[in-house]
């Protein structure tokens, strides 16, 4: 009987994997629309209500982004982890409990050879509650919490750069999604002149009225108008769709923008070597940089502990039900030392890896530093030129808005034709997208400025926060222009 329920025992492991390979295959979840919205909805987001202004643009996208959440939640992660690596430095404490069934009784023999008596029952169990401390273990498990402290600030600067690209991505993509609000009916109106007077300029050529070359000419210059304006029109369509996305919105949603446009017209009042302070305490490319240096440095630490001796501490009370035992409960203590000899042999080795390591580290945090110099100065000028190239835009426009006026007076005192007002609208269009734009690209500058500085929105709290709080704080942000030399070099976070 035994023999059969030994051959079962061997048979039923296969059996289990044939069943396992028979059943089919769950199918994939795919998502639905409906599920999808139904996970859109779970995220409470409230609804917009009335105009959109640039400062609820940039609160929404802070509190509802999906990014942003995920970036948050990584430092949740990482915190988590720290504070397992902390537990990993304590005590470990066990509970046992050993069950001992045997099939023959268990004999001795005396001095002579004779057996002698059963000295333990077949079937007993023994209890132990006990700890132990290992020396070596707490060791590493030290720098490992040291490491995982560093890992959490390096998830806060990685979250950190993040909400500087979604501030930078929010205001580009709202400022486009501006233009193409200002800019959609008369864009409209510009591109249906212009197929009217090239489906007349067909007809005139169908009718011979004038020399083909002067008709073909004529459709020329309305196609590239037409061209010109298309081109305006594709650039802009995908703004309000960029822009929804980063806030979180339905992106079938019209968003109606109160766009106030902005005079920017402003000094820095920082030298640029307030500037490069700033970006080298602040960076958080910078920052991380550094923070991975520490963690390499840990690592040659972590690599030399383990090549001592280690000492453990064994404590334990232990109980055993056998009836033959005269003491059935006990304490047992031990202490041991131990060293791996081949420690010997590969410690060099290792010692030599992580001193690269740390050296890999320090080279890249020597050129991240240059880098962010570099940015610091390119940043700078990237914003001045921004400036500049926006108060020619609006002498550009300016300049074409007259004359796209004045083009459209002659042709209704029928002393110019169709072709000289589209053109002139065209090109003012033209001028005034590239307004627009420049707006856009002094918002880009600036933040990007901000970003290599260090200057960020301070989003503590923004997930509990409602959001007519999360706006007011927004509002309250300084501009690039407001910002002042600190008075210390201390971080405020």
């Amino acid at each position: 009987m035994n023999r059969k329920m030994g051959r079962f025992l061997l048979v039923l492991p296969g059996l289990l994997v044939g069943c396992a390979q028979l059943t089919p295959e769950q199918p994939l979840l795919t998502p639905t629309r409906s599920s999808w919205q139904q996970e859109l909805a779970q995220l409470q987001i409230e609804p917009i209500v009335g105009p959109l202004t640039l400062d609820e643009a940039i609160a929404r996208g802070l509190k509802y982004n999906l990014d942003r959440r995920a970036k948050q939640l990584e430092l949740e992660i990482a915190s988590g982890q720290f504070e397992s690596a902390l537990q990993d430095m304590l005590p470990k404490a066990r509970a046992q409990i050993e069950r001992s069934n045997r099939s023959e009784e268990r004999l001795t023999r005396n001095a002579n050879g004779t057996p002698s008596n059963a000295t333990s029952e077949r079937n007993h169990t023994v209890h132990e509650l006990g700890a132990s401390w290992s020396l070596l273990e707490f060791g590493v498990g030290y720098f490992n919490a040291k490491q995982a402290r560093e890992r959490v600030q390096i998830a806060d600067e990685r979250r950190r750069k993040l909400i500087h690209t979604l501030i930078q991505d929010v205001r580009s993509a709202y400022w486009r999604a501006a233009c193409a609000q200002a800019m959609r009916q008369e864009l409209k109106s510009t591109i249906a002149q212009a197929e009217d007077a090239l489906e007349d300029s067909r007809k005139v050529e169908s009718e011979r009225v004038r020399a083909p070359t002067e008709s073909l000419t004529y459709q020329k210059q309305l196609l590239e108008s037409l061209r010109t304006l298309e081109l305006i029109d594709q650039d802009l369509a995908p703004a309000q769709v960029e822009l929804a996305t980063l806030i979180n919105a339905p992106a079938g949603q019209t968003l109606t923008l109160d766009a106030k446009w902005p005079e920017l017209r402003g000094q820095l009042n920082m030298p640029i070597e307030a500037l490069e302070s700033m970006a080298l305490e602040r960076n958080a490319d910078l920052r991380e940089a550094q923070h991975q240096t520490r963690i390499a440095r840990d690592e040659t630490r972590k690599v030399l502990a383990r090549m001592f001796p280690n000492l453990s501490f064994n404590i334990s009370a232990k109980y055993d039900t056998d009836s033959y035992q005269v003491h059935k409960g006990w304490d047992d203590a031990s202490l041991q030392l131990s060293f791996n000899l081949m420690n010997l042999f590969t410690g060099p080795s290792q010692m030599r890896l992580a001193d690269a390591g740390v050296a890999l580290a320090d080279q890249r945090r020597m050129v991240m530093q240059m880098a962010v110099m570099t940015q610091v100065h390119l940043g700078r000028l990237n914003w001045l030129n921004a400036q500049k190239q926006s108060q020619r835009a609006d002498q550009i426009w300016a300049v074409d808005d007259r004359l796209a006026k004045l083009a459209s007076a002659r042709e209704k005192a029928l002393m110019r034709g169709r072709l000289e007002t589209v053109n002139a609208q065209a090109s003012a269009l033209l001028s005034q997208f590239r307004r627009y734009q420049s707006v856009a690209q002094i918002q880009v500058a600036e933040s990007r400025l901000r970003a290599v500085i260090g200057v960020e929105f301070d989003d503590a709290g923004v997930d509990r926060l409602p959001m007519k709080d999360i706006l007011e704080k927004v509002s309250q942000t300084p501009s690039l222009t407001e910002l002042k030399t600190p008075e210390s070099n201390h971080v405020t976070r």
